[in-house]
């Protein structure tokens, strides 16, 4: 990561990595919850590679040198989650995004015991997505992850590995992997996936398993780019 992102006061998501703006409820919370002052430096993102280095000024942001694109994440990592109950969603999503994740997909599995549909769905995603994004900020981010869903875990397994106990160590070939609910997956639904991937020794939570396999494959990728 490029040290000026790094050092950054904060860095926000802008349309314009040319005439950078803030929206007024972001240069609020730059101004008067994290009390940036003016020279203070800020990082803005397209959220599609692009990034550039500010300066907080009286009346918003001034550029501090030349926009700046780094290539997305190759291969990218996704990981699909049945959702676990209440706020732990949450956590699952602001956590795999801040280690790294690429793509998020919220699926329904034969046990699923969280359902969303209708509205209810669209509420929860949307709440999400602003969670995913502020994660990204938080993690200097230059490319947003996805969160998609929910859709039928057996629309997804075929692409990916699930997260099973006696599996085989998560290698560089696994770009997806399938954390299911609290009840497990199903031998059908572990029959139409890729084959199974262990996540350590011990019995975790839905969102401690997500966060596990999205480091995994992150340090997996890392060590066979480097």
């Amino acid at each position: 990561m490029d040290e000026r992102l790094r050092r950054s006061a904060a860095h926000v998501l802008v349309a314009d990595l040319g005439a950078p703006v803030l929206d007024e409820a972001v240069d609020h919370h730059l101004r008067r919850v994290l009390r940036l002052r003016p020279g203070d430096p800020v990082t803005v993102t397209d959220g599609a590679g692009g990034w550039r280095p500010c300066r907080l000024v009286a009346d918003g942001l001034a550029p501090d040198g030349e926009p700046e694109h780094e290539l997305p994440p190759d291969p990218p990592v996704m990981v699909a989650a049945a959702p676990p109950k209440g706020e732990r969603a949450e956590w699952l999503v602001q956590k795999c995004v801040e280690v790294g994740v690429d793509h998020l997909v919220l699926v329904v599995a034969e046990r699923s015991v969280v359902r969303w549909d209708g509205d209810r769905a669209v509420r929860h995603l949307d709440r999400l997505r602003r969670i995913a994004g502020e994660a990204a900020a938080q993690s200097r981010r230059v490319w947003w992850p996805t969160v998609e869903g929910p859709v039928p875990a057996a629309d997804v397994l075929p692409a990916g590995v699930v997260a099973e106990p006696g599996g085989r160590s998560i290698g560089p070939e696994d770009h997806l992997v399938a954390v299911g609910p609290e009840g497990g997956w199903t031998e059908h639904e572990v029959a139409i996936s890729g084959g199974s991937v262990s996540l350590g020794p011990t019995v975790l939570r839905v969102e401690t398993a997500a966060v596990v396999a999205t480091a995994l494959m992150v340090a997996t990728r890392d060590r066979a780019t480097a």
